[in-house]
């Protein structure tokens, strides 16, 4: 990838904010789970330099939405930070994001035209397969991208598109691996006092349901391994409902950043 100058610092000011910030949400996160959860600091629009700061104070994990956005900032910024792909994933783009190193995943796979551009375009070099989670649409709103959840109620058509997808990724796209599923789901503020999001039961019934075939079908996937696909639920708004529903990675961007800043608008305390 094209070089860059590297990122420097933010003022003392904001990077103790984001220290206090990142300290907050991995406490609440240690608290919401009994397991030990992936939390993905979601930097979009943020600086580099922010990103640099709580990468010192040991995150590692980060989001981007929009590939210019992540191809720019990945030069600035340590080769040991795991990038999470978490924007809507156009099949022409998938050559530019494999090209990234050190991207760790892509959380929104929706299509097999974009699975084989990713596996056609991961360099050889590569040492590990790209992760990749599928999203499902749990919450069926037009608005949003993803594929229809699956029903553990009964078995699913062999051309249902998740199922179809998933075993697509297992048995033709050798550079890849299934890591498991992706919702954003309702979002909190759309629910009433007290409710329990159902898109999180949604998405659990569908990796129940989604395993059960792929275990049923040919090769038998993940036999001997112990395998289970993991849970990417939850945000800034309901990162701990998700973590007690199941979730094994949450996505959080305004809890540690603080409100977002569109495109080209300063960030108060960043230099």
């Amino acid at each position: 990838m094209a070089s860059a100058t590297p990122a420097s610092l933010p003022s003392s000011e904001r990077a103790a904010e984001l220290t206090a910030s990142l300290a907050d949400i991995r406490t609440r996160v240690a608290h919401a789970s009994t397991a030990a959860p992936t939390l993905v600091a979601v930097s979009k629009y943020k600086p580099a330099a922010d990103i640099l700061a709580c990468h010192q104070a040991g995150q590692r994990d980060f989001g981007e939405n929009y590939v210019q956005e992540l191809v720019d900032k990945v030069p600035q910024l340590p080769e040991d930070i795991r990038w999470h792909f978490i924007g809507t994933l156009q099949s022409n783009k998938a050559k530019t994001l494999a090209a990234i190193p050190n991207l760790y995943a892509i959380q929104t796979l929706t299509s097999t035209k974009a699975a084989d551009a990713l596996n056609k375009n991961l360099p050889s070099t590569r040492s590990t397969p790209l992760h990749v989670l599928l999203q499902v649409n749990t919450s069926n709103e037009d608005a949003k991208s993803g594929l229809p959840p699956l029903s553990t109620a009964s078995a699913a058509p062999d051309d249902h598109a998740l199922l179809s997808l998933a075993r697509h990724v297992v048995h033709r796209c050798p550079r890849l691996h299934l890591q498991g599923l992706m919702t954003i789901g309702a979002l909190a503020e759309s629910l009433g006092a007290g409710d329990e999001n159902r898109d999180f039961e949604i998405l659990k019934q569908t990796r129940d349901a989604l395993e059960a075939e792929l275990k049923a079908g040919e090769g038998v996937w993940g036999e001997g391994e112990g395998r289970r696909l993991v849970l990417s639920m939850g945000m800034s708004s309901d990162f701990e409902s998700a973590l007690r529903a199941g979730a094994d990675i949450v996505r959080v961007g305004t809890g540690i950043f603080g409100s977002r800043h569109l495109k080209g608008e300063a960030v108060a305390g960043a230099s």
